[in-house]
């Protein structure tokens, strides 16, 4: 252990008698900051990994795969951790299925589309046939419909540059063409 108020004692002499107010004093430059020297930390096990991945869970959903990451960080034992997750999730304290759904309902308030949802739960390392029943129950023609009014109003436009921008707004958030084109000939009283 540093004995601080020694270090200070000889750190306030050494200023006043050196010119450099930068200069530490000899006994600070001794001391070695690097990595190999300091200590590490203490990797979790048993149940400390346990409580701690328990920690997580009550934070927020993860992943099967991004709880396997965010544990792998601090456990000793990347054994240990595929065990607890396999463990977690068949007590049903991990769902990759609720993340999926979850994501889901987020991602359509959003307004976005399938392709940018499967592009999601990709990133997030899940399988986009945990949903792939809501996602065909989803009528995605008028949620693009939706979308394209709160955007551009009602109007059904003529000119193709004001359509190729709705299109393209549409086509970026993640719908299908043949939704958006439905979307954007739509007139008010269509149903």
């Amino acid at each position: 252990m540093l004995d601080y108020d020694a270090l200070k004692q000889k750190f306030d002499d050494s200023s006043a008698e050196s010119d450099s107010p930068t200069a530490l004093p000899e006994s600070l430059e001794a001391l070695n900051f690097d990595d190999e020297q300091a200590p590490k930390a203490q990797g979790l096990t048993g149940s400390r990994l346990r409580s701690y991945a328990f920690a997580v869970l009550t934070r927020r959903e993860y992943s099967k795969a991004e709880l396997i990451e965010k544990l792998a960080l601090y456990a000793i034992d990347r054994d240990e951790v595929l065990k607890l997750v396999d463990e977690l999730a068949t007590q049903n304290y991990q769902s990759d299925q609720r993340v999926a759904e979850m994501m889901l309902s987020s991602q359509k308030r959003k307004g976005k589309g399938p392709n940018r949802i499967k592009l999601a739960l990709k990133s997030k390392k899940i399988d986009s046939n945990l949903i792939q029943q809501e996602l065909k129950e989803t009528d995605w023609n008028e949620q693009a419909y939706q979308l394209k009014v709160k955007k551009f109003g009602l109007t059904v436009e003529k000119e193709a540059k004001l359509k190729a921008k709705q299109i393209r707004f549409l086509m970026y958030r993640g719908f299908e063409m043949d939704a958006i084109i439905k979307a954007i000939t739509r007139k008010e009283d269509d149903f």
